[in-house]
This record gives structure tokens, sequence and C-alpha cells, in this order.
């Protein structure tokens, strides 16, 4: 390893030890994946994990970048014969590529600028007059016009004295706004002391919601260092959109005053000149310039913090808890047009679908027969009914319908986001091709109550509506960021190789879509996976594949009994010695509590396996094929709420936290309208960070703060300090589990026009075998299910 790369590290803030950097080095080079190396080298990683992998695998790409940046510079320079050792030493010991730019800016070629075409006309010895006049390196008596006149070249264009000035002049602003020490100073005091300022544009208006900055500033400095860049991300969208103007701004008249006493520092016929020079070379030259990277740099520190906040969100989305494999009955809701209804078995597969109505004199008595009808021949053992418009309509007629039959079937609201978008996907089509887009609905918020991470997988995440200026950041960085989370729940999690869809099989390490289609295929032709050894006769599955994979996919049931659990099939051999140490078989020291007995062993075996490596594998076999997600708790709303008219101040209601953003959190009552808890309002303790206090999908309760019906916007509170209920219903609602393990994904604030999830089984789910029943009535074919999913 270059030992300077380290330096490069630590200047990034950075401390890894020299060990782990090489070790993490070499085994990507060798085509090791991020989850492969946090999970199973945690010993030559250092115990690193997933995301400090990338840490140290990007700043690599980036001291590359700046190595090769280096190189060519020097060689550039050096070319020129302009390359000093002062010069040279501050190339060498630079980390920064914008640093590196300015060093290059004075040697760097250059398109024809004013100031070279002047040279070219002839006008260089009439600036170097004027700049030796001011400086006291000579003495005339001649005044800058009178110079001038000597330097009249119609041949040249230069038909004038003032066109002699205006050329002398091009050539000193040039000089004076390409020095390298005046250009640092003007860039540290904009860093430093710079304010970013904030007027009216010209499309300003009073009932903007860029209001608040109509006359607003901040400093750069607290900008870089607080929590508060999502306030320039806002600036941005409104000056993009002329409502607003926006400019950087530092201690411009001293700066000024500098750069004129640079051009000249004598009192004589040519100061005012000079005088004028250098304030040109300032404010149209190394103003723009200057307040274009302080710019960049901000908008580069709103993209990292808005990305931070948005990958942490989704994380939270796709790791929430999963109502497991049950059969569920998925409702996409309407209330023109019905709900659209979807029936799926314990493994997801699809069953029937219907239209239910739940307005009109007979909806509830239809509603009535059709679900006494259903319910004596499936046990329906959660109903998840999309948030969407009618959601709560819906949710508060089956309510009603349940209650009469005598059901007590869950009932929970799952979030919409991103499902349209799936229903007229193309792998959408390829899954029900024979379906309406509403259908296909209907079955991705089933199956996204039985597993969020198996079905959102299907939707690109920056549909799922967890983020804050989702639109204004670097869409590249946004992407490569939450591939990366994705990925990372996933393996996470684990993937049961018998069951997992394409979408979800393509994120596990080392797959990829391609083999995710293969390992589809060989399932298909030559029916479920019994051991892990298999996936080498899958197409293009390689030995390099297998072990990076191998880990993360899991057999139920299978021939192997290890197969089941995290261990990786490297360590089998290690683990079948411990049983056999142990005098007990491999089946009994899996989950039958023998490794009490294995862990007085532990300084044998972590000598042999690895420290790390040794509790990853007790770990396992104490719960194979663990759910690292929490528990699933059913949540309800306040059954008499319904829209924002219904709130008043003071009102304490059951909520979902559906996005965090540095400011605060949003909260869904149920109105069809999320809140907002400020960040003031999250705790009586000051807080940071919101995140350290609340996840999307947490269910908390909050108090009404204030309400503006004209604009429907809601303000919450969650320092609640009066126990006290304000109704029956209010104080039922009130005792909702406050637990973090959500029921419910992220709501859009229009989920209507979010993207909707599709289909995906759930993981340790076998798909069902059975005859597709035809589907002429509602539910049509239930009865030949009848002895598939018993009550």
């Amino acid at each position: 390893m270059n030992l300077n790369f380290s330096g490069f590290l630590q200047k990034k803030g950075f401390q890894f030890t020299d060990k782990s950097v090489a070790a993490v080095l070499e085994m990507a080079a060798e085509g090791a994946t991020v989850p492969f190396m946090a999970r199973y080298r945690k010993e030559k990683t250092g115990n690193l994990d997933e995301v400090q992998i990338r840490q140290l695998l990007e700043s690599n790409e980036k001291y590359n970048e700046v190595l090769k940046r280096k190189d060519f510079i020097l060689k550039e320079i050096e070319t020129q014969g302009n390359l000093t050792e002062e010069l040279k030493k501050s190339i060498e010991n630079s980390y920064d590529l914008g640093e590196l730019d300015e060093l290059y800016r004075p040697f760097k070629k250059k398109k024809k600028t004013k100031a070279t075409l002047a040279k070219e006309a002839g006008l260089e010895p009439l600036a170097t007059w004027l700049w030796q006049l001011g400086h006291g390196e000579i003495q005339d008596a001649l005044t800058p016009e009178v110079k001038a006149k000597e330097f009249i070249n119609p041949a040249k264009e230069i038909v004038t004295y003032e066109l002699a000035l205006k050329g002398a002049q091009d050539i000193i602003i040039d000089k004076a706004a390409n020095n390298p020490a005046l250009r640092e100073q003007v860039r540290k005091n904009y860093f430093e002391n710079g304010k970013v300022v904030c007027k009216k544009g010209k499309k300003f208006n009073e009932l903007s919601k860029f209001d608040m900055y109509k006359e607003f500033e901040e400093t750069v400095k607290s900008i870089q260092v607080s929590k508060s860049s999502h306030r320039y991300l806002a600036l941005r969208r409104g000056w993009q959109e002329s409502h607003l103007t926006v400019s950087i701004v530092g201690d411009d008249e001293e700066l000024t005053k500098t750069f004129q006493e640079f051009c000249g520092t004598q009192k004589n016929q040519a100061t005012e000149f000079l005088n004028q020079c250098g304030k040109l070379a300032f404010t149209t030259h190394v103003v723009p310039s200057i307040s274009n990277e302080v710019h960049r740099f901000l908008k580069e520190k709103a993209d990292q913090d808005a990305v931070s906040v948005f990958i942490e969100n989704v994380r939270k989305v796709l790791l929430a808890s999963p109502f497991g494999a049950k059969c569920v009955l998925g409702i996409d809701p309407g209330l023109r047009t019905g709900c659209k209804v979807a029936l799926i078995d314990k493994s997801g597969t699809f069953i029937s679908n219907t239209v239910l109505h739940i307005l009109g004199d007979k909806a509830v008595e239809n509603a009535k027969t059709l679900f006494s009808e259903v319910l004596k021949q499936i046990a329906i053992e959660a109903i998840a009914v999309g948030n969407g418009t009618g959601g709560r309509e819906t949710e508060v007629f089956l309510r009603g319908v349940l209650k009469d039959l005598g059901q007590n079937i869950p009932i929970v609201m799952v979030n919409e986001s991103g499902a349209s978008v799936y229903s007229a996907s193309d792998v959408a089509r390829q899954e029900f091709p024979d379906l309406d887009l509403t259908v296909r609905g209907a079955i991705s918020i089933a199956r996204r109550l039985q597993d969020p991470l198996a079905e959102l997988v299907k939707v690109d995440p920056k549909s799922i509506g967890v983020g804050q200026y989702q639109h204004d950041i670097s869409q590249t960085l946004l992407k490569k960021e939450l591939g990366f989370v994705v990925e990372d729940c996933v393996n996470q999690v684990g993937v049961d190789l018998n069951t997992a869809s394409e979408s979800l099989l393509s994120y596990v390490a080392g797959v990829g879509p391609a083999l995710a289609k293969n390992i589809v295929e060989y399932r298909k032709k030559n029916g479920l996976f019994e051991e892990r050894s298999q996936l080498q006769s899958v197409t293009r599955f390689s030995a390099k594949t297998f072990e990076q994979a191998a880990g993360f996919l899991r057999i139920r049931e299978g021939k192997t009994p290890l197969d089941q659990t995290g261990i990786h099939p490297e360590r089998y051999a290690a683990v079948k010695d411990m049983a056999s140490d142990l005098g007990v078989s491999l089946a009994e020291l899996i989950g039958q509590g023998k490794t009490t007995e294995l862990k007085k062993q532990k300084e044998k075996w972590a000598s042999l396996v690895g420290e790390f490596t040794f509790e990853d594998i007790v770990r396992e076999l104490e719960k194979p094929g663990r759910d690292p997600r929490d528990p699933f708790k059913v949540f309800s709303f306040r059954d008499d709420l319904h829209e924002v008219k219904d709130l008043e101040e003071g009102m304490i209601c059951p909520g979902i936290v559906t996005n965090v953003t540095n400011f605060g959190a949003f909260v869904d009552i149920g109105v069809h309208q999320d809140g907002l808890v400020h960040i003031s309002e999250l705790t009586d303790k000051f807080v940071d960070d919101p995140k350290k206090v609340v996840s999307p999908g947490d269910h908390v309760k909050v108090k009404v703060i204030g309400v503006d019906k004209e604009k429907n916007k809601i303000s919450f509170s969650m320092k609640i300090t009066d126990k006290k209920p304000a109704s029956k219903v209010q104080g039922k609602r009130a005792n909702s589990d406050n637990s973090k393990s959500g029921s419910r994904n992220m709501k859009s604030k229009n989920p209507k026009t979010g993207n909707k999830g599709k289909g995906g089984r759930p993981q340790g789910q076998k798909p069902a075998r059975r005859q597709k029943p035809s589907f002429n009535n509602a539910f049509a074919g239930l009865a030949d299910l009848k002895g598939q999913l018993k009550k």
C-alpha cells in the first residue's frame, strides 16, 4: 500500500489501520463484494462494516484521481519550463483537486482571451509601462492617454488611444485575476467569512413557498458545519425558479482594496486607471469564479447530507417489520370505481381478485356476503389497505363489516408509494400479463405487508418517497448510494433461494440481474434447490460467485441443515468438527441450546476460524435463519379523524413517522396529509439530529399544535405532557404501540401519483402447488383451494 494513501485518509478524517486498508484493497482487486468482505472476512478487514469499507474504496478512487491529476499537471508545467521547486512541492503536497487546479490555473492553456488578443496586438509594453508606473519602478511625466497614442495600430484594429488603454487594462486585469495568492485570499475569506445572501427574484410573490427567504442570509461556514444544508437546497430551487436571487458575499470592500494595491501602490497619473483594473479583476473575474466554487461546494455538501438522510430513511423502510408468510387480502382503495381486491396465499402467490364497492345503499350488505362466503373457505389472516385516496374510508368501512360478522381480522394501512410504477413496469407485466394495473397494485400492497423488503426491491428506491429535495440533488450520487443501501439490506436479511424473485436475487452479493434470471430458470427447470452446492450447476455461476453469494442464500428444510443459516459453506467442515467435539450431531447443534458448551471452547475455535467468525457462527447456530428485523405489530389510527378539517389544536393522535429530514419528522395520522414535527418539538431535550430520535415507520403519539385548513398544513409536537385523553376514541388510540417497528412504509404527499411496488413472495415459503382458478366471478375458484388454505 502506498503510504501516502494513509495521509490522504487521515486528511479526510478517516481512521483505518494500514492492515485493514491493505486487506480491503487487495480483496476488492480480486473481485470481492462489499457485503462479503463485511460479513465473511471480518478478521482481515478488522471488523469494518459495509459503510466503512465503501468509504475506504471510494477514498481510494479519489486518491488515484488526485495522483493522476498531479502527474498530468507536473508534466504540463515542466514541459512549459515553468516548474520551480517551490511549485513542485506545493503540487506534490496537495490532496485536493480544486487546489491543484488553482495551482495549474496560471499555466493552463487557454483559448484566446481579451488579454491574449491585446498582447497579440502589441499592447503588452503599454501594460508594462502602466504597471511599472503604478509600482514606482519608473518615473514618467506622460499621462496614460498620451502614452497610449504611441500604440495606435489600425492594422491590429487599435484605431484609438481608448482601445489601446482598454487592451492594456485587459492584460493587467488578467494578471491580477489569475494571481494564486490573491485568489487564495478571496477563497479563504469567502469560505470563512462569506455569507449566502438571498433576496426577492423577478417572479417572487408573497404567497410563494419561498416567502421566508425573501430577506435571508446565513454564513457559509454555518451551512458547512450544521444540519442546515437543506435550506441551501431550498434557496437554490427558488433561485432556479426566479423567485429568489442568491449570491455569495464576503468582505468585498477590503478585498477590492487588496486587488487595487496589487495593481498599483503609487499616487500618480496612473492611479485611477490601475485602481479600476484592480476593482474589475476582483468583481468581474474573481468573484464569479470563487462564488461558483462556494456554490459548488455547498451544493455538494447539501447533496451529501440529503443523500445521507435519504439512504437512512430507505434503510428503515426496507427493514420494516414483515407480517410474515400468511394469507393476506390486498386492497387498492377506490371510491368511485370501487376497491380492487386481490387475495394472495402465504407464499405470495396470487389466488383471485374482485372489485368491492364501499359506497351505495347495498355496499355493506354485499361486502358481508362476500366476506362471509370467502371466510368459510379461507382463513384470511390480515387485510392490507393502500394508504392512498379513499384508504381511510375503506379501512373504516371494512372494520364495520368485520365487526358485524364477528371477525377479528387485523386491517393494516400499507404505504402505496412506488406501487403504480411497479404496476406498469415490464416486471409486473411479465408476472401478471393478464391482470389490470390496479389488480397488480392490490397484489403489491398485500405482498408489502407480508415482506416489505422482498416487494420494495422491485421499485426504484427514489419512488419510495422518503427523501428531502431528492429531485434537486445529484441523481448520479443518489442512484449509486441507494443501490448500495438496497444491497446492504438484502444481504443483511438473507434471501430464500427457493422463493425469491429475480429482483430480490439480483441484489445478492456477486449475483446481479443476469445470474438472478439464470437461478429462476434453473428453479423452473429442475425444481427447488435442495442444497447450496447446486448453485454451481446454474449457468455462469462460477466458483468465485459461489464464494461471494452462497452465505446470503438460504434453503429451508434442505438436505444440509447449515444451508438454512448464514454460516458460509467454507466453514461447514469446522462446524461439523465443533459438533463432533461436543459429541452431538450437526442437527442437534443447530438451535438446540448446545452452544453454551461450544462457547466454553471459544479460545480453541477462535484461533482456528477467527474470533469474529466464531461469534457469528455461534449466533447463527443459536437462531438459524433468524430475521434481523423487528417483530410485526399492528397499528391503528384514530377512528374519528379522516381529513384535515377534522383536526383541532390540542388533539393527541397516534401516528406513523413517514419521513425524517434534518429539520424534523413528518407523521401520518390518517388524514391524507402528513404533518411536521419540527426538530424543536421532538423532545424536551436538545436535538441536533432528528434521526437520533425517530425513524421512518416508528409508531408515535403526537399533539396537534397548528392546523392551516386552507393551506392543508399541520404542525405536531411530540412533547406531550397532557396525559388525559380528549375522547373515548382518542383514549383508546392513545394506547397504541409506540414501538419502532412500523407496520407500513412511507407515504408521499400524493400517494396516487406515487409508484406502486410489485409482487414478490416472502422469504421462507415454498410456492404453493395449485391449479389456477377461473375468475369469471368474484373470487371464483376459492373452493378449489379449500384443502390448501385451511382455516
